[in-house]
Order: C-alpha cells, then sequence, then structure tokens
C-alpha cells in the first residue's frame, strides 16, 4: 500500500536565504491520507522585517496582512505537529524545508526528521516532455486550476492535487518499467523510492494486465508503432481555385477570417507546382503561410500521387508544422494525408545501447533521472525523438551515449532492430504525401550521396531566409575542444577501464592478437594527453592574444585568422603542436581501427554486450577520425583553401569554449543550380526575403538564378496604418558623435522614462551585447523602475522561450534581447505594446564571414555595403519590426534610436521595407505625450 500519510508544504518568504535573513510570510500546509485531501492548516507569519517589493508584487503579500499575524515561534505551535508521522511534501523540498527547519530550530522546536518527496523531481521523469515543472506551468498542463500562483494556500493545495495524479500515473506504469525506476531511484535526492516500492508491493498483489497499444520487449515497456500507409484517392479531387471553395474548407476554423491574400499565395503555390516552375514567396505576418503552402501541396500530392518535402528551419518548428498547422489541415481536407517527420540519426535514440547502459552501474544523480525520464517516456513515444524530452544539461551528456549512430555489426546482433525509431521514421516517410524536415537535413541531402530523403521532386523551402546559413555550415567544419576531451575519456588508457581496455579484453578472451601491441597503444593514448593539453594551452594563447586587439569588452568573441594572424610566432606555435597532435590520434586511430575489424570477425560469437560496446568503439572512431581530418584540412593546410578560418569563444575561459570554424566565402554555385535543375518545384517562401520588393540579394546569395524564378509579395493583412506608429526620437545624440557611455546614459534615461508611460510591456532590440548589459545595469540602478521586472538575455537565465514566458507573466515588464530576438518572438495582445530598436542592424564590421564576402564582392567590381551589408541589414530590420503586430487586434508603438534611418541616404531603404505607418520626429516629452494618447 501507499504510505498512508503525506504532508504536502508551501511557504511564502522574503526572499531565497534563510541565511542572509530571510524569514517566512506564509505557510500553507495540506494533508493527505489514503490518497484524499482530508485538511489544510494556513496562516500568514509576522517577519519582524520589512517585505521587499518585488516580494509584494509576486505574491501580493503586504505588510497590512502580516503585522498582525503571529510571529513563527507561535504559528509553530500549530505546524510542527502536522509533520508527526509524515512524508513531508513540496515543489522543491530543499527551499521549503531548510526554510521550516531553520525557523523551527530559530523558536527551539524539534526538526523534522522523516522522509521527503520533492514533486519537481517526481515530474521530471513522470512527465518527461513537460517543458517546464514550475508549479504554475505543471497545473495547466494537468488540467489543475491555480487561481492564485505564488500563495501558499493556493500552491501547496495544488502541489497536493498533482502529488495525486502523479502517484495515480505512477500506478499506471507496467511492473517492469516500475521494477527499472526503483532501481534507479536510490540515487534521487528525495525519497521517492520509498513511494515506488509501495507501488511495487501494491501491483505484486494481482495479475497485469497491459493497456492495448503497450508491449514488453527484452523486459523494457514500449509504446506500440505502426506505419502508417498512404491511401490512393478512389475519386478525382478538384484543387478549390475559387475563394468561394476555400473558404468552404477554412470555415471549419475557429474565428476564421477570409484572407485574400492567403488564397492568392495558396493558388501561386498550387500552379507552381502544377506547372513545374520555381518560386520565391514572400508573405508579410498574418497571413497564416503554413496553411497557405500546406493546402496546396496537398491537393497536388493526392493528385499526382507525389511526397512534397517541406523543409523549415530548426526542428521545433517542424513539431509546429506537425502537431499545429498540420492537424488544422487534416481536419478540413476531405481525403486522408499521410505525414511524416524526418530528422538527423542523432535525434533518435538507440534501444541497444540504452538497454546495455541500463546494466552499467549509475552513480550519476542526472544520468540515473535521464534513464527514469526515458524509461517513462518509452511508455509514450511513437517516435523516440530526443526533441521530445526535457533533459538536463547532465541528460544531454547521457544522451550522447545512447543516441542513433550508423551501424558497423551485421544487423543480426542488435535485437531492437524491428522496434528501431529511425529506421521507422524512414519507413514512414515513404508512405507519406508530406514529408516534414529542416533546412540541415535537406543540406546534407543535397551535398552528400547518404540519400537522406526518400525519392521527391516538389520541395517547399520554408524561412527560406536561413537556407544559404545552414548550407554554408553544412559545406564548413567546426572543430570544438571540448569533443576531443570527451572522445579520449571515452576511450580511455589500459588503467582507466574504459572502451580501448574493454576491447582489448574482449580480444584476450577470444585469444587474438594485433600488430600493434597494447602496450605501445596505452603508451600512445598516455602520450596524446600531454599533446592535447598543450594543443589547447597553443589553441587559447593564440586566440587570447588576437582577442587583446579587439574593443569589444564582451566575454564572447569571434576572431578571424587570415594571412596575416598565420605569420605570427603564436599560429606557428599551435602549428606545430596540431602536427604532432595529428600524428599521434592517427597512430591511436589506426590501432584502434584494426581491433574493431579483428572484432568485427568475432561477431557470431559476441554477447549482446559486447557488441553495444564495439558499436560504441565504432561511432567514437567515425567521431575520431573526423575531428583528426578536419585538424588537417583547418590548421595544418589551411592556408591552401579558399576558405574562412576563425576562432570563436569566451575569453575568461577558452579551454572550455573555444571552437575554431571554417567555411567557404559563399556557395557552390553549380551545386546549387544542380539542386534547382534535378527538381520540379522549389519553392522558397519566408516573411522576409525581399529587399525593397526585390529577390536579387537573396538570389545571389544562393548562387541561383532569379530569372528561373517566379517571384510574388503578398503583404500582411494587418493595419498598421491604424495599428502602430513609428518614433524617432529627434533629441537623441548620433551614436558617432558621442562617447558609448554617454550613448548608454542617454539611452537607459530615455528608456526609463518611455517604460514608465506604457507601463512596461517593451521590447528592446540591440545588436550589441555590451550596449545591452550596460544600459540594462544603468537602469536596474537607478532606482527608477523599482516596480518592473527587468529581463536581460545572456544576464537573466533561460532561454529565449522562457525568457519570453517570463516577460508574459508580469504586468511591468521589460525585456532585454539581442541577435536571436529580432526574429522568432511571438507575443501576441497586450503583453507587448512597445518596441524598440536601438540600432540598424548592420552586421558587425569584423565578423568573418562578412569580411571574406565583402573581399568576394570587392574582387568582383562589386560594392560590399550595397551588395550586402545594406540588404542584411534591412531583412533583419524586417524581422525585428515584425515582433510588434502579431495579430490583427494588435496595436502598439515601435521606437528606432538610429537617425540614420533619415539623415543616411540608404536610410529610406528601411521605411521602404516595412508597412506604411506614421512616422513621427519628436522629442521625449512628446513621445511621452504621444504613447500615452496612444495606449
Amino acid at each position: 500500500m501507499l504510505p498512508q500519510r503525506f504532508v504536502v508544504v508551501d511557504l511564502e518568504t522574503t526572499g531565497n536565504s534563510p541565511k542572509k535573513g530571510d524569514r517566512i510570510i506564509q505557510a500553507s500546509l495540506v494533508i493527505i491520507e489514503r490518497e484524499q485531501i482530508i485538511d489544510q492548516y494556513t496562516t500568514f507569519i509576522n517577519p519582524e522585517t520589512a517585505i521587499p517589493a518585488f516580494i509584494e508584487e509576486l505574491t501580493g503579500i503586504h505588510e497590512d496582512l502580516v503585522k498582525q499575524a503571529p510571529l513563527f515561534s507561535e504559528a509553530a505551535q500549530n505546524i510542527r505537529p502536522l509533520l508527526d508521522h509524515s512524508i513531508f511534501v513540496a515543489h522543491n523540498t530543499a527551499f521549503d524545508l531548510t526554510f521550516l527547519q531553520t525557523e523551527l530550530e530559530k523558536a527551539n522546536f524539534p526538526l523534522f526528521n522523516g522522509q521527503t518527496v520533492d514533486t519537481v523531481e517526481l515530474a521530471r521523469f513522470l512527465y518527461p516532455t513537460q517543458d517546464s515543472y514550475k508549479l504554475s506551468d505543471l497545473a495547466e498542463e494537468l488540467g489543475v486550476l491555480h487561481s492564485r500562483p505564488h500563495q501558499a494556500d493556493s500552491d501547496a493545495y495544488v502541489t497536493a492535487e498533482i502529488l495525486l495524479l502523479m502517484l495515480k500515473k505512477l500506478k499506471s506504469l507496467p511492473y517492469v518499467t516500475l521494477k527499472k525506476l526503483h532501481q534507479l531511484s536510490s540515487h534521487l535526492k528525495s525519497d521517492i523510492s520509498t513511494v515506488i516500492q509501495a507501488v511495487l508491493d501494491e501491483k505484486e498483489q494481482s495479475i497485469e494486465s497491459l493497456p492495448e497499444d503497450l508491449e514488453v520487449y527484452r523486459n523494457i515497456a514500449l509504446k506500440k508503432k505502426k506505419i502508417q500507409k498512404r491511401e490512393d484517392l478512389l475519386y478525382d479531387v478538384m484543387y478549390p481555385s475559387s475563394p468561394n471553395e476555400k473558404a468552404e474548407y477554412m470555415k471549419e476554423f475557429p474565428q476564421f477570417q477570409i484572407r485574400e491574400a492567403q488564397f492568392e499565395m495558396m493558388d501561386c503555390v498550387y500552379e507552381t507546382l502544377d506547372s513545374s516552375n520555381h518560386a520565391f514567396i514572400e508573405a508579410g505576418t498574418g497571413i497564416g503561410k503554413s496553411l497557405a503552402y500546406l493546402l496546396p501541396a496537398a491537393f497536388y500530392s493526392k493528385q499526382h500521387k507525389v511526397p512534397i518535402v517541406i523543409s523549415t528551419y530548426t526542428t521545433v518548428l517542424q513539431e509546429q508544422l506537425m502537431n499545429k498547422d498540420l492537424v488544422l489541415l487534416k481536419a478540413i481536407l476531405p481525403f486522408s494525408v499521410q505525414t511524416a517527420v524526418l530528422k538527423g540519426r542523432s535525434h533518435y535514440i538507440d534501444l541497444f545501447q540504452f538497454e546495455n547502459s541500463l546494466n552499467d552501474e549509475t552513480s550519476n544523480y542526472d544520468e540515473a533521472l535521464t534513464k527514469m525520464q526515458i524509461l517513462v517516456w518509452l511508455t509514450e513515444t511513437t517516435t523516440g525523438d530526443k526533441n521530445e524530452l526535457n533533459l538536463s544539461s547532465g541528460g544531454e551528456l547521457y544522451w550522447a551515449r545512447i543516441k542513433q549512430e550508423d551501424i558497423f555489426l551485421n544487423r543480426s546482433k542488435n535485437p531492437w532492430m524491428e522496434k528501431d525509431f529511425y529506421l521507422h521514421a524512414r519507413k514512414q516517410a515513404q508512405q507519406a504525401d508530406i514529408i516534414v524536415t529542416n533546412h540541415a537535413i535537406l543540406a546534407k541531402d543535397l551535398f552528400s550521396d547518404q540519400n537522406l530523403i526518400s525519392d521527391y521532386n516538389q520541395v517547399i523551402i520554408d524561412e527560406a531566409h536561413h537556407f544559404g546559413n545552414v548550407l554554408g555550415d553544412q559545406m564548413g567544419t567546426e572543430i570544438d575542444l571540448r569533443a576531443l576531451k570527451w572522445m579520449y575519456q571515452q576511450i580511455g588508457t589500459m588503467e582507466q577501464k574504459q572502451l580501448f581496455f574493454q576491447c582489448e579484453e574482449l580480444l584476450k578472451k577470444h585469444g587474438k592478437e594485433t600488430s600493434i601491441h597494447f602496450f605501445e597503444t596505452d603508451h600512445e593514448l598516455h602520450q596524446i594527453a600531454f599533446e592535447m593539453n598543450e594543443w589547447m594551452n597553443a589553441a587559447s594563447a593564440f586566440f587570447l592574444h588576437l582577442a587583446k586587439k579587439k574593443s569589444n569588452s564582451w566575454n564572447k568573441v569571434q576572431i578571424r585568422v587570415g594571412e596575416q594572424e598565420r605569420k605570427m610566432k603564436y599560429w606557428k606555435e599551435l602549428l606545430y603542436s596540431t602536427e604532432r597532435l595529428y600524428e599521434l590520434m592517427k597512430m591511436i586511430h589506426h590501432s584502434l581501427q584494426e581491433r574493431l575489424m579483428l572484432a568485427k570477425k568475432l561477431e557470431t560469437d559476441l554477447t549482446l554486450d559486447e557488441a553495444a560496446m564495439i558499436e560504441k568503439l565504432y561511432d567514437l572512431l567515425e567521431s575520431w577520425k573526423k575531428w583528426m581530418n578536419d585538424l588537417k584540412n583547418v590548421i595544418i593546410e589551411g592556408s591552401k583553401q579558399p576558405a574562412v578560418i576563425w576562432m570563436e569563444g569566451d575569453v575568461r575561459m577558452p579551454q572550455n569554449h573555444l571552437k575554431i570554424k571554417c567555411r567557404p566565402a559563399g556557395l557552390d554555385r553549380i551545386r546549387m543550380e544542380q539542386f534547382i535543375d534535378g527538381k520540379k518545384s522549389v519553392i522558397f517562401t519566408s516573411a522576409t526575403l525581399s529587399v525593397n520588393r526585390s529577390f536579387q540579394h537573396f538570389a545571389e546569395e544562393l548562387g541561383i538564378p532569379e530569372k528561373r524564378f517566379r517571384q510574388a509579395i503578398f503583404p500582411s493583412p494587418f493595419h498598421y496604418e491604424k495599428n502602430c506608429k513609428l518614433i524617432i526620437p529627434n533629441d537623441v545624440p548620433e551614436i558617432q558623435d558621442v562617447t558609448s557611455e554617454k550613448y548608454v546614459e542617454v539611452l537607459a534615461d530615455y528608456l526609463s522614462a518611455v517604460a514608465q508611460a506604457t507601463n512596461g510591456r517593451m521590447l528592446v532590440l540591440f545588436t550589441s551585447y555590451d550596449m545591452l548589459k550596460n544600459t540594462y545595469l544603468l537602469m536596474k540602478e537607478s532606482g527608477l523602475l523599482e516596480d518592473f521586472v527587468l529581463i536581460a538575455q545572456g544576464i537573466t537565465n533561460g532561454s529565449k522561450v522562457r525568457l519570453t514566458r517570463h516577460f508574459q507573466k508580469f504586468e511591468k515588464a521589460i525585456l532585454f534581447g539581442t541577435s536571436s530576438f529580432w526574429e522568432g518572438v511571438d507575443i501576441p495582445g497586450e503583453d507587448l505594446s512597445c518596441l524598440v530598436l536601438v540600432r540598424l542592424p548592420f552586421t558587425p564590421p569584423d565578423d568573418p564571414l562578412f569580411q571574406a564576402k565583402g573581399e568576394a564582392l570587392r574582387a568582383e567590381g562589386k560594392n560590399p555595403f550595397y551588395h550586402s551589408s545594406l540588404p542584411q541589414a534591412v531583412i533583419r530590420f524586417k524581422q525585428g519590426f515584425g515582433r510588434l503586430i502579431r495579430t490583427e487586434r494588435d496595436r502598439g508603438i515601435i521606437i528606432v534610436f538610429d537617425r540614420r534611418i533619415t539623415t543616411a541616404r540608404y536610410g529610406k531603404a528601411f521605411i521602404q521595407s516595412i508597412p506604411k505607418v506614421p512616422i513621427l520626429h519628436v522629442s521625449l516629452p512628446e513621445v511621452i505625450q504621444v504613447i500615452e494618447d496612444w495606449l
């Protein structure tokens, strides 16, 4: 039976650290007995100290609520008895229990010494695909009403309800899964093993009946998967050519409104496919671009019985297409559409390696928790795709051991082949009408002979403005210092007993001898540890020497390695060190390769554990060989090839973060033309492809002939003239006329005044991290915005998605972003009312690729500014501008601080690139008045 009694605790406090004097201001305890909530005790507590403004805004608890409340020493008389004979539960037990124990000790009450269950820890493996484990996010996902987040009574009750749901989920898991979870749970921080054992004991009392969609294979429970067969139409379907016919389909959508531009884009896509032509299509924000190409693609695919490939920029966007847009599409079509997702092999779990890793002794917390996550996930997933999982950084390291790689031994040695997720995805793609992939896979398919995507002749490339960069990355090379360290640790010396030792033991067991004695290889492995260290020191010294010459005070820098840099003594030292390292790597590779080939001859005699070890060594050696060849091509022979070489890293810790990169200055035009010639239809689409209504820049960047492409621009349906105003302040200095310190000072004062007028709800986009950081710090320290939440990329912890969510949760918030925040940030409605573009987004002149491109253009007699720099900045500006108005009901103000938009000859290129909006040239008092009147 499950434990009889849980006490679920939540505390609100004045801060995060009881050691620094933070106190409890509210406590709530919910009692659970026999899996029922039976009671709740809640009290405010007088902390005998001031409540900070931030805590007051977060919790709604103010001085008046606590001044008449009991002291903790008084409340403890009610609180402490409730803890007896209970398992202590909290959403982050370390926080609540530490505060509670500190206060109990101060009040001379006995400390709690029972077992604990952390619901964050429990949720992390029971809900392995959850985006966030914050209490409010979990509650929303699980359908638990959470009316007053950050108040202890509401938080404690919701935590109790979530605990009951989690106990129910534990009980629903297969016995074999629970058994393995229990074995791993001893490595967790709270006493979850007690709860799992109780569920196991209960399960052992009856015969288990598995749900129909589950199976147990090799003692691991899996969700069954099957190939969805393509259905051929038994009747002719006509593409809905008229607006009325399209409207008939689209009216099924909630809140559907006719968008003429969306219908026109559908016709453009269908006609391009039907006439075997190519097209450039720009679709403004709000058109509904995804459905505008998916609907005609589905009709064409069904009519002609051919697959259509859709490629988008990232795997996240792939999932959005599959889980949102294609679900909507399938709901309105009069016929079935089979869809499939194709990602790189490393996105999929290797079940053979996972099973093998479960037999390893696990002592690492992150590894144990990740194994537990995957065991639960395998009862739910039909894709085996890592992107579904929410892994910690330690979990990511573990994934590197169990991800799919090429197969070395005969497939018969892998008992998991028929359950393989990657092969399942490939088979499903062969049956699909629409195959959703990403630019990286499409680029690999284009530039290698791997044939990753089944035969296709029609492709629609969405987010096409990124396609050139992805192609360049595919043609390039990246040498990551950490990767070499990791590979070396996996191979290990004889005394470290890693893969080299294991392989040697295997060969010895079967009486196999190699021409290279293991003593020699072991000596080389000891020697390479020294050479690796020397090489890293030489690379770091060269990087730091060059970094000193850069004025940029940001710790993360990019430095081009050109002809002049290769004449320096630091480079020569790196070159000599590389040559020594390369030779040693070559010898070790030769020795281990020979051992691999001997092991392959033994494959019929290998145990499954031994076969898994050999596969792992093979994968590692493939990576070792690539790393070695990259080292040779980039550093030893780099000067012989017309490519751009640069280093990027953090000047504080170059050995941990340094990378050496190499890329061609331009794309392979011949290969690109072959790609276009080899397909019946290639459609490039994006919200930002054109510059001044021309696709010339985009075509030149890709190296494809513009004249072969049909061209269409469908403007946004939003009423920008009514819903948006563009302000260019006329009392801000030109940045080149003042010091950067003075400019940041003016900017901080201006933004503080604007923030108070807009009541926060402001996104500020920078082109320089330095300026972002300095502006943020000045505004933070000014004291003018004490009741505002300031969130800054690179300063506030979290990904772009997490920072954006954080911004949306607070009424008075300002979000500072650079680089990636110029696109892909979607904040509709009143959460965002003011967008600030600090500078026009020109690429920094010292960017290595930008420099190389400029040199190539000058060699062709072209002006790099007008052929490359300006068009790129205009497209980036359009992306930034598009962050504000995300729906037809949105209203807002855009402020551009860079006066070059009106003073420079090229400024009109930016104005002409965006929809027509009222433009005001006003001073700060007038800006404030405009904002107050407008919002």
